[in-house]
């Protein structure tokens, strides 16, 4: 199942990359970011079509032989599909300006209300199916209020967790790494993944984009809340909750000082950016560190709560 959507994934991804070299559907590089980026300037974004399409073709194919997952599984993909649409109307806006100017980006106030509709609308489907019951209230209302928190909060976090070659694609894929076994659309996940980080190794051939991100983080936060644990999510997510967490401080630290910064840049990874650290060094010590993360939810898995299918 894995090797089959890492080699749709590679098929996709590449014929995307293909068409978007072709009608230059490249990168825009903030001016004011990290210099070492503005090289990248122009290369082709929203790869994350293809691996999306790629998990969505798979899926179909497990639910034809019979594979599916049942409504779980069916509760990941939509949340996947909802939440990557969701990015990839900032992706076609992003890619629009740089080519014949217009509008960069949704706004926070345009984004977040469609995110939270999305999250909403997957955690009152998701309480009844989950393992664990939160917050003991009539009709699971405090547990949809935790799991709307839940995705919205993962997205974001996976969403600022990137804008490094490879980065987020491999820890996406150790994240979901205690999922493999229960959860078919985290495996295929992790898959597609494997296919996209042929040709987003460093030097990246193409970008994720909100697409990517958006639909990962809607993935791993269901899958969590679905199979295991909400509250395991964040430990095993470190890295995601670390850049979220990094963007708040420096806003909230630039305005009450007036002006001065807590971090060089933020995201967290471009902070070690800005200290000297290489690309590479940045992206493989996040993966180390998240590799500590998630073998401490493995071991709390294993040894308290056994994996719900």
């Amino acid at each position: 199942m894995i090797v089959v959507a890492a080699l749709v994934s590679w098929f996709l991804v590449g014929l995307f990359i293909t068409l978007a070299r072709r009608y230059g559907w490249g990168q825009p590089i903030r001016k004011e970011g990290p210099q070492t980026h503005l090289k990248k300037e122009g290369t082709p974004t929203a790869g994350g079509i293809g691996f999306v399409l790629a998990l969505l073709l798979c899926w179909v194919g497990l639910l034809l032989t019979g594979h599916g997952g049942g409504p779980k599984a069916t509760l990941l993909v939509l949340a996947a599909v909802g939440m990557g649409c969701i990015g990839l109307v900032d992706d076609v806006l992003k890619i629009r300006s740089r080519m014949v100017g217009g509008k960069k980006e949704l706004l926070a106030r345009e984004k977040f209300p469609l995110q939270f509709l999305v999250g909403l609308i997957f955690a009152v489907l998701a309480a009844p199916l989950a393992p664990h019951l939160w917050v003991h209230s009539w009709g699971h209302v405090g547990d949809i209020a935790l799991y709307t928190l839940a995705m919205v909060g993962a997205v974001n976090a996976f969403n600022f967790a990137d804008g490094l070659d490879s980065l987020l694609g491999g820890l996406s894929i150790i994240v979901l790494l205690p999922l493999l076994a229960v959860s078919p659309v985290s495996a295929l996940l992790v898959g597609v993944l494997l296919g996209f980080l042929w040709f987003n190794a460093h030097p990246a051939r193409v970008f994720m984009g909100d697409m990517g991100s958006h639909a990962i983080g809607g993935v791993a936060a269901g899958a969590y809340i679905l199979h295991a644990d909400v509250w395991l999510l964040p430990i095993s997510a470190i890295i995601p909750v670390a850049a979220v967490l990094s963007v708040v401080l420096q806003v909230a630290y630039f305005r009450q000082t007036k002006g001065k910064r807590l971090f060089r840049m933020s995201p967290i990874q471009h902070h070690f950016e800005e200290l000297g650290w290489p690309e590479t060094h940045v992206t493989l010590r996040f993966w180390l560190v998240t590799a500590l993360g998630t073998a401490l939810v493995w071991s709390i898995l294993r040894g308290l709560t056994p994996l719900v299918p």
